[in-house]
């Protein structure tokens, strides 16, 4: 049976502009056994169109009789040519069950944005970014987010298929441990963005843990895009040598934000823009599950993955995604711009982290990665490093560390630390590194911008030492780079091979 849409504004508190379609039905299981369905299926068809400026979620309510087991859903759009410079068309897809779509309910059911055409949810399974559970009977919603429209408009069709019979049983979901073995107090190794089949990345959860061992990283965060379905598929794969953190990438159109360690199971809304003044509330949200808010590529160059809510509520901020590329510079340049405010300790200041953001083959897991000084291999433990700061970011777990400042009479103080001295008082500045190849060049970073810079031997290994004052460079930081492609002629540093979060130099 297929029917066309007919349009209404929805009351869908709060949220970023929303339409509801007008209810889908189906026969309860005793008429459908009258029509000779049984233990079959039933299906509907609703096409309709979109114009262009429609609001961000189109809610199509599904009128879930008695008697059903499984629940399917397919669904296409147009793809007209466009002039060059416009966006084309592009519509994500998800569910909510008979629990209502309230922004931050209960009736997430799962989200797969753009990357499947159709999913199944039964009791006993789900398609990958769903999540298994009873096919109760009541409304559910099928959410459709038109991410970009043509001039022309979108042209849909949806499709919902019910299959009669009894339901199974839904397993209990098996959630990784919140600690692994670990050396006590000691630097690890992590990537806290990643994607994995159950949103758009292509790896299989077996083949990223694969991925992170190679990388030799002690520890990774399941980050997908608006689902937690993710959370209970590590089963088996984790271990002493490897602490698997539950999270979610929370994607609105006005920014992306890692929910790094959150509670296995606990899913954090998406449906808002930034000029809806509520993503304090879900910042909140994540800190109440144990997480910590942390922006993500904000200066990336896709549609809607500028930052745009500020970062007032964030714990940390991810400055080096993936590749380095411009964005990460404008990122790095926008983060250092920040730390001033924290010079005398007036102001908390926001620590930098890096992710590979790996979605597929040959994206690199643990490119870049962050090194945490943590009093332990646990999930506490590591937030807790990364929140004051005792961090840095390496392009592979080849790149080797040390950075530290010291004063008079033995006081110093490392990585996130402040070293309160006299204004006057000399102090080194003292970086150690190797890994990172040839062609490399240290450079320490002030409140007053580059200070110094110096070129590694080619061994990529090496000891550079700087004298300064706190009246003279009231933080410093340090940035390990390749050689420019083109040879400095711009005058725009190369890539980054490794970075650190600062040491405050405090006066007395």
């Amino acid at each position: 049976m297929r029917r066309r849409d007919v349009l209404r504004l929805s009351a869908l508190a709060g949220a970023a502009g929303a339409l509801t379609l007008d209810p889908v039905t189906f026969a309860h299981a005793e008429e459908a056994d009258r029509e000779g369905a049984g233990d079959r299926e039933q299906t509907r068809t609703v096409t309709g169109h979109l114009p262009t400026g429609s609001p961000d979620f189109v809610y199509l309510p599904v009128e879930v009789p008695p008697g059903v087991r499984e629940l399917a859903v397919s669904y296409s759009y147009d793809r007209p040519a466009v002039p060059a410079g416009t966006q084309g068309n592009a519509c994500d897809i998800g569910i909510f069950d008979e629990r209502g779509t309230e922004l931050g309910g209960r009736g997430f059911r799962g989200w797969s944005g753009g990357a499947r055409t159709e999913f199944t949810i039964s009791a006993e399974s789900a398609t990958p970014a769903y999540l298994p559970g009873p096919v109760n009977a009541g409304t559910w919603h099928v959410v459709l987010g038109p991410y970009t429209v043509a001039p022309q408009g979108l042209n849909y069709s949806v499709t919902i298929t019910l299959r009669h019979g009894r339901q199974g049983v839904t397993p209990k979901p098996v959630y990784p441990p919140e600690r692994a073995k670990g050396r006590g107090r000691a630097w690890y190794r992590g990537d806290s963005h990643l994607h994995t089949v159950h949103s758009d990345g292509k790896r299989t959860p077996a083949e990223l843990v694969a991925a992170a061992r190679a990388a030799k990283l002690d520890f990774i965060t399941t980050t997908e895009h608006n689902t937690t379905s993710s959370h209970a598929a590590f089963a088996g794969l984790w271990g002493d040598d490897l602490l698997i953190l539950t999270g979610e990438e929370v994607t609105t159109r006005n920014g992306h934000v890692v929910a790094m360690g959150t509670d296995p199971g606990v899913f954090i809304d998406w449906r808002y823009r930034a000029r809806d003044n509520a993503f304090g509330r879900y910042a909140r949200k994540i800190r109440q599950a144990g997480g910590l808010v942390i922006p993500a590529h904000p200066h990336g160059d896709c549609v809607g993955c500028n930052w745009k809510f500020g970062f007032n509520d964030a714990d940390a901020v991810e400055v080096w995604n993936g590749t380095y590329t411009p964005d990460d510079e404008v990122t790095i340049q926008e983060w250092d711009n920040t730390l001033v405010a924290a010079v005398r300790g007036e102001r908390r200041w926001l620590p930098a982290v890096g992710h590979s953001d790996a979605h597929r083959e040959p994206q690199v897991v643990g490119h870049p990665q962050t090194v945490v000084l943590a009093d332990d291999l646990t999930r506490t433990a590591i937030q807790e490093g990364i929140r004051a700061g005792r961090a840095w970011i390496a392009e592979s777990a080849d790149v080797r560390l040390s950075f530290q400042v010291a004063g008079g009479r033995g006081r110093h103080a490392g990585i996130g630390g402040r070293l309160r001295v006299r204004p006057d008082e000399p102090v080194t500045v003292r970086l150690e590194i190797s890994g990172v190849g040839p062609d490399c060049s240290v450079r320490f970073i002030t409140d007053q911008g580059r200070l110094y810079t110096t070129a590694l031997p080619a061994s990529g290994a090496g000891t550079v030492e700087w004298r300064t004052t706190a009246s003279y460079a009231a933080y410093v930081r340090a940035e390990v780079r390749h050689a420019p492609a083109d040879g400095g002629a711009s005058g725009i540093p190369g890539p980054m091979a490794a970075m650190t979060n600062p040491i405050f130099l405090d006066e007395e």
